[in-house]
C-alpha cells in the first residue's frame, strides 16, 4: 500500500500576486502562501486586496509619523487627516485576513482551514 505525503508548495510554486505590490504587502502575500498556499481565485483577489491595502496603511503612517499624529491650525489642534485613513486599511487587512479564514493558526502546514489538502502518494 502505498504511504501519503504531504507536499509543501516552494517559494517557487506559489501563486504570485497578480498586480505589483510594496515591500509590506509582497512581505504579508508571501508569509500567508507559505503557511496556508490560498489558490481559489476569489481567495487570491482578497488577499490581493488585503496586502494593497497594507501597502497603503503603511504609506500613509509614514505620512503621519514626518507630520506628527496631531497638527495645529488656527481652530487648534486636530488629529492627522490620514489617521483614520491608515486605521481603515488596518482594520480592511484584518478583516480580510478572517473572511479567508486565516485568523486560525494553520493545523496542516499548508491549507487554508476548510480547503483541501492536496496528497499524493509516496
Amino acid at each position: 500500500m502505498a504511504k501519503l505525503k504531504l507536499v509543501k508548495p516552494t517559494p517557487a510554486t506559489w501563486q504570485a500576486p497578480s498586480r505589483t505590490l510594496g515591500k509590506h504587502g509582497r512581505s504579508l502575500w508571501d508569509r500567508i502562501q507559505s503557511e496556508y498556499g490560498v489558490e481559489d481565485s476569489g481567495g487570491l483577489e482578497m488577499l490581493q486586496q488585503a496586502c494593497a491595502a497594507l501597502d497603503r496603511a503603511e504609506t500613509l503612517r509614514l505620512e503621519i509619523d514626518r507630520d506628527g499624529e496631531v497638527i495645529r491650525t488656527r481652530g487648534g489642534v486636530k488629529d492627522h487627516p490620514a489617521l483614520k485613513h491608515e486605521l481603515a486599511n488596518r482594520a480592511f487587512v484584518v478583516r480580510t485576513l478572517a473572511r479567508l479564514g486565516l485568523n486560525f493558526e494553520a493545523v496542516k502546514p499548508v491549507g487554508r482551514p476548510g480547503q483541501p489538502v492536496e496528497w499524493q502518494p509516496a
